[in-house]
């Protein structure tokens, strides 16, 4: 996976992204982020656009940690509204094929809903569901591009076809989000409403309508995906040690968690990162 991460979203902060054996990933597809029109920028972080060509070698499963962020995706037979998900997305690759993914700021999406982000949690819905028959079209436009630059401009104009606000709750949500992205010293619930000034009851309903998940598995996701950082990077890994910086009041809650949302222990996560890493050759990690 040869990657262009020039553009950083339009906030510094955490962005679970959460490359699942990106040793091997590296050699199965190109990717690269742009940024939206400015109309788009408070609703949407990046574009990303994926192209791989697999045409005579085996297919590909490519795994991904789950993130709290809508992603809306233009590819040949897989394209959809992506809610937040629970647990790890597994995307199919063969053949030779480009497309391009959204991905909206967490607490964003509402506005081209049309409802709470909860009823999309954990699930995918076609595209025409919520940008009608124009969505069709978009998608074409992808699969045909030239550059990345028309493919962008394709779902930007889709995406800016009927302007959309963010509502007052809507920026608070975003912004609740942002503060967990923000500050890795945030691991739990309380904390999120201290520096909100939400009740526990309010931050609960406004993630419901706007994020998608409960405030408390917000949190998780961040926690998470930064130990399955540390774990693919850091070689030796002091499990107790990591469980108590990612504010765990013990190693086994923490391993409970860990494998809730990749599917397997700390250490089997790592014995896999190592056999990627060492399958790979040096010329090929870019």
């Amino acid at each position: 996976m040869k990657e262009h991460d020039s553009y950083r979203g339009p906030v510094a902060h955490r962005i679970p992204r959460g490359i699942v054996a990106e040793a091997t990933a590296r050699t199965m597809f190109t990717l690269t982020r742009h940024p939206p029109a400015a109309e788009l920028a408070g609703f949407v972080d990046y574009h990303w656009i994926l192209r791989w060509d697999l045409r005579g070698k085996p297919a590909h499963e490519q795994r991904v940690l789950p993130n709290l962020a809508v992603h809306v995706t233009f590819f040949p037979g897989a394209s959809g509204v992506h809610g937040p998900a629970r647990d790890v997305f597994s995307h199919h690759l063969e053949g030779r094929v480009q497309g391009l993914g959204v991905r909206f700021r967490p607490g964003c999406f509402r506005a081209f809903l049309g409802g709470p982000v909860r009823d999309i949690a954990d699930r995918a819905v076609p595209l025409t569901d919520v940008f009608g028959p124009a969505a069709i079209e978009a998608v074409e436009s992808v699969r045909s591009a030239d550059s990345d630059a028309q493919m962008v401009r394709a779902v930007d104009n889709l995406l800016i076809a009927n302007p959309r606000t963010l509502t007052p709750s809507a920026r608070q949500a975003s912004a609740a989000v942002e503060s967990i992205a923000r500050d890795p010293g945030i691991t739990r619930v309380a904390q999120l409403c201290a520096d909100t000034g939400l009740t526990t009851r309010s931050l609960q309903r406004l993630f419901a309508e706007h994020v998608g998940c409960p405030p408390k598995w917000a949190i998780r996701i961040y926690r998470l995906n930064d130990a399955a950082q540390r774990i693919t990077t850091d070689g030796d890994v002091d499990y107790a040690g990591l469980a108590v910086r990612l504010g765990y009041s013990d190693q086994s809650h923490f391993i409970r968690d860990f494998r809730t949302v990749t599917g397997q222990s700390p250490g089997e996560y790592a014995r896999t990162a190592r056999a990627d890493t060492e399958r790979t050759p040096d010329s090929d990690r870019t």
